[in-house]
């Protein structure tokens, strides 16, 4: 069975990318969220088998929300998206229990490898 994916970015666009870039390659995407507060509400009815998450978004940013959903399910698998020069706040996002990350601008190949990696 498909994997299920919820997608959670400000930006429709990227939201799209990643999309596209995931149902090709034979991924389940469950559901969409565009920042944190809407990722969690969108999780506790899907629980999907991973959350790809932004890092920076309004109203509750995607390491907060990294927090909230460890506490419904501590073997949540959450990748985190960030921009280039974000680091730091990967390095948060790890420690907040995220378990890889991709860099924007998306390369399919690395989207792919890195949720292969953490589902497997």
């Amino acid at each position: 069975m498909a994997k299920s994916i919820l997608i959670v970015d400000d930006a429709a666009f990227m939201r799209m990318m990643i999309k596209d870039i995931l149902t090709k390659n034979g991924f389940d995407v469950v559901g969409e969220a565009e920042n944190g507060a809407k990722a969690q509400e969108k999780y506790k009815e899907l629980e999907p088998d991973l959350v790809i998450m932004d890092i920076t978004m309004p109203e509750v940013d995607g390491i907060q929300a990294v927090k909230e959903i460890k506490k419904m399910n501590q073997e949540v698998n959450i990748i985190m998206c960030s921009a280039m020069g974000q680091q730091a706040m990967v390095i948060e996002s790890i420690q907040a229990g995220a378990k890889d990350f991709i860099v924007k601008p998306f390369q399919p190949e690395r989207v792919i490898e890195a949720v292969k990696r953490v589902l497997d």
